[in-house]
């Protein structure tokens, strides 16, 4: 994982798999977005497996796919519910961290 800490509240990376969300709470962080569509790319693990973990570990997470149409109004205002509602730190994940990276980017306008 290569995570790159946007500010205190928020971090980005690129896709996760199912057993690195151990380190990823051993890190610190409260919460997780997935910002990656299912089926984007052969292998890519699924939301469902990644929630199913993160729920054991006591995550919140919350699944906001940015698509190839990149990031809608509808995207923006689910994220900023998200970052409202979550604990932080939180962590959004794509497939590069980009889409995470401007989708949050985004939500600061609305939350003002």
């Amino acid at each position: 994982m290569d995570i790159r800490q946007i500010n205190d509240e928020y971090s980005v990376t690129g896709q996760i798999t199912v057993e690195e969300l151990d380190q990823v709470k051993a890190m610190g962080f409260k919460s997780v977005v997935c910002h990656r569509p299912d089926d984007e790319e052969p292998g890519q693990p699924h939301f469902a497996q990644i929630e199913a973990r993160a729920k054991e570990l006591g995550l919140d997470i919350r699944h906001i796919p940015v698509g190839r149409m990149g990031v809608d109004e509808q995207g923006v205002k689910a994220m900023v519910d998200a970052l409202d509602e979550f604990p932080r730190p939180m962590l959004g994940f794509c497939r590069s961290g980009a889409r995470s990276t401007a989708i949050y980017e985004k939500s600061q306008h609305l939350r003002g």
